[in-house]
């Protein structure tokens, strides 16, 4: 399909007030095409916690006008001269949160394969504005996308477009720290927040073949959808017992993925479930990256690690595909039309959704590209 036959149009966020409901559909400029880059007709996007921090210039001012959606899954329909690896047009592809980094062997992060860490030119799939005046970002709220080929992924036969999408972003935040921290047999982990990220958390850490998998959250009520997803038990911070809950579990759990994005959490009473040597990792990007204070003695005294993980890198990417394919990994996904991304962008600050909702343009689906 040559550039020409296609538009490229989305759901543009004009100000702070699209992330209540008020993106426009409209047409924008791509970034300019180079033959590094795939062009993907998009199929599915799933919707992302991230995307509503952008669309209200929660993180930084958003340049606007931006499209946000970064799990994206379609099929390519034009592939640069320059892309490497077998991506065709007519495969089936994904592109998670990051569009482009640098990608030189000065970099120490590029060239150690950890692409997600590049601090030189570290472009968002959305959202972002290119060096040398070439554009800007633009995510999968949107018929088409173009990203550069390092970033986009192949997606594995079996593995359903409405379960690879959210895996792109939701789905990697939680399985390259829980891959880096050997999560697997002999292990407890503990998973804060049960939602898009954290139900994800608990799919992984039992697929890994973790001894024993808690999910951590504030409300009693999702207690069973926990323990249907795997996990062996379930903690309710907001029991009403002013942090019994942590003096209950002191020291049971090796490793805590905390996908919670609230600088009002009880930080230290998570780190008190930490067994001796115990590492917590967080994920979750609160509004102006503020988290709770920590005392130092509460690091001491436990011999506890704290740090933190963004995405993953292209290989663990394919690697997190491939193995959701063959173990038949099966998020929680409810599935909404494009056409109605702006209610659905509501319903996600609302907390409605169990566990990640999943945007299906109607009409490149039904043509059966990319099922």
């Amino acid at each position: 399909m040559a550039a020409s036959e296609y538009e490229f149009q989305g759901w543009l966020g004009h100000s702070p007030a699209a992330a209540e409901g008020r993106m426009e559909w409209g047409t924008y400029e791509p970034k300019q095409w180079t033959e590094d880059d795939v062009d993907i007709q998009v199929t599915h996007c799933g919707v992302c916690g991230s995307d509503l921090h952008m669309l209200r210039s929660g993180w930084f001012d958003t340049p606007y006008p931006c499209c946000v959606g970064h799990e994206i899954v379609g099929r390519a329909v034009r592939v640069g001269s320059r892309v490497a690896g077998d991506i065709r047009v007519g495969d089936r592809v994904g592109v998670g949160a990051q569009a482009r980094s640098c990608l030189e062997k000065s970099c120490a992060a590029c060239s150690s394969g950890r692409e997600n860490y590049c601090a030189r030119a570290n472009i968002g799939t959305y959202g972002a504005v290119y060096p040398g005046g070439e554009g800007k970002s633009y995510g999968g709220y949107a018929d088409y996308n173009r990203t550069h080929g390092r970033f986009v992924f192949k997606i594995p036969a079996g593995l359903p477009s409405e379960f690879a999408a959210p895996m792109l972003c939701a789905g990697i935040t939680v399985f390259s720290p829980l891959r880096r921290e050997r999560c697997g047999p002999g292990k407890s982990v503990g998973i804060v927040g049960v939602g898009g990220l954290g139900h994800f958390g608990v799919l992984f850490a039992k697929a890994l073949g973790a001894d024993r998998v808690v999910g951590i959250s504030r409300k009693a009520e999702k207690r069973d959808d926990v323990l249907r997803l795997g996990a062996e038990e379930y903690i309710a911070t907001d029991d009403g017992g002013g942090g019994s809950w942590a003096e209950g579990h002191a020291r049971s759990l090796d490793l805590i993925v905390c996908t919670v994005s609230s600088e009002d959490m009880p930080l230290t009473d998570y780190l008190r479930l930490l067994k001796v040597d115990g590492v917590f990792i967080q994920v979750g990007n609160p509004d102006g990256g503020k988290l709770p204070r920590v005392s130092a003695l509460t690091l001491l005294e436990g011999g506890i690690k704290m740090g933190g993980s963004s995405i993953g890198s292209p290989e663990e990417i394919r690697e997190m595909l491939q193995f959701a394919a063959d173990k038949g990994i099966k998020p929680w996904v409810e599935m909404r039309s494009l056409r109605d991304a702006n209610q659905t962008v509501v319903d996600m600050a609302q907390g409605k959704a169990r566990y990640r909702y999943v945007l299906v343009n109607d009409r490149h689906a039904a043509a059966g590209i990319a099922n």
